[in-house]
């Protein structure tokens, strides 16, 4: 029986150095908790089905739910362009309160009566949002100095530098108001603070404002009710079931099916001659995603004119 197990060991099939199962690639569209940060999130997935390689486009602050876009495996490598779909958000604001992070969960600075501010005042200066082209970045927030975050300043003691940032504000709505509650929905741009909205509210209104209920809706081309809650994809312990594969995140691009020959040029970085997607009229610039004949993405790609011919030019390979 010894000699048995020895033999069998001995004539095993070697083990390749490095060689490990498939790491999953693809998206995850989860409904965010309130609470936790999203890191925090990222964090507890990450450990659940042992990732190595795990992102998330667009951050939600703790407070906030809803809408968070986590990136698995070389979907990583898709985060700067997930996040430049528009946002919706569902949110509540608290007149008659300023705070040193813009939201309800910081520390109260003032509190002043709001009873003389009329809902025609609060509906007009809401709407007045799709005017701005800019807004100030919260003291408290992961924007950086230096290369150190705002958050982290703040907690060594020190002042942060006033930073402002540009944004598009598509449209607004004020849903409710209630006393002092409002409740709005916003589509605004990538990296749009709806808490320095609100602050900047409170300040055109006089009696101050902060944040005090965030849902993000959607986040293009993602709806929520597209998305899991983490408890949910946590216990299921299926991983598969809740990831989407990695086209899916840039559905809005053209995309382009190489034929084999295509893939290995492209792979080893040769040139190939750029195809018009269908029902397209390719252009010089013009990204694509390029394909596998399986569908399996091996690409981001631009066209560009070299010698006289429009080629592809990789932005970003997607294998492993």
């Amino acid at each position: 029986m010894k000699y048995a197990m020895m033999n069998q060991i001995l004539c095993a099939p070697p083990v390749k150095s490095g060689q490990s199962a498939r790491h999953p690639d693809g998206l995850i569209i989860l409904n965010k908790p309130k609470g936790p940060t999203s890191a925090a999130c990222l964090n507890r997935i990450k450990s659940r089905f042992e990732l190595k390689k795990v992102g998330h486009a667009g951050t939600l602050d703790p407070m906030a739910t809803g809408i968070l876009v986590v990136l698995v495996g070389q979907a990583t490598k898709l985060a700067s362009y997930v996040t430049e779909g528009p946002k919706t958000y569902l949110g509540t604001i608290l007149l008659g309160f300023s705070t040193d992070t813009y939201d309800m969960q910081g520390k109260i600075l003032q509190r002043k009566d709001c009873s003389e501010v009329s809902a025609q005042q609060i509906v007009e200066e809401i709407k007045s949002w799709e005017n701005l082209s800019e807004q100030p970045v919260p003291p408290v927030s992961a924007a950086k100095h230096m290369g150190r975050p705002f958050h982290a300043i703040i907690r060594a003691g020190q002042k942060v530098p006033h930073k402002t940032k540009k944004i598009n504000i598509y449209r607004t709505e004020t849903i409710l108001i209630d006393s002092a509650s409002v409740m709005f929905r916003i589509t605004c741009s990538a990296g749009t603070y709806v808490r320095s909205l609100a602050h900047s509210l409170g300040i055109r209104l006089g009696c101050g404002a902060a944040l005090a209920e965030l849902v993000r809706e959607q986040s293009h081309p993602f709806a929520l009710n597209q998305a899991v809650d983490l408890e949910e994809l946590l216990e299921s312990g299926d991983l598969e079931k809740h990831l989407l594969p990695i086209s899916k995140a840039l559905s809005n691009w053209p995309q382009v099916t190489l034929n084999e020959i295509q893939e290995r040029f492209i792979r080893n970085g040769r040139p190939v001659e750029a195809d018009n997607p269908e029902d397209y009229l390719l252009r010089e610039n013009d990204p694509v995603l390029l394909l596998s004949e399986h569908g399996t993405p091996v690409a981001l790609a631009e066209a560009k004119f070299r010698d006289g011919r429009l080629m592809w030019s990789i932005i970003r390979g997607l294998w492993a």
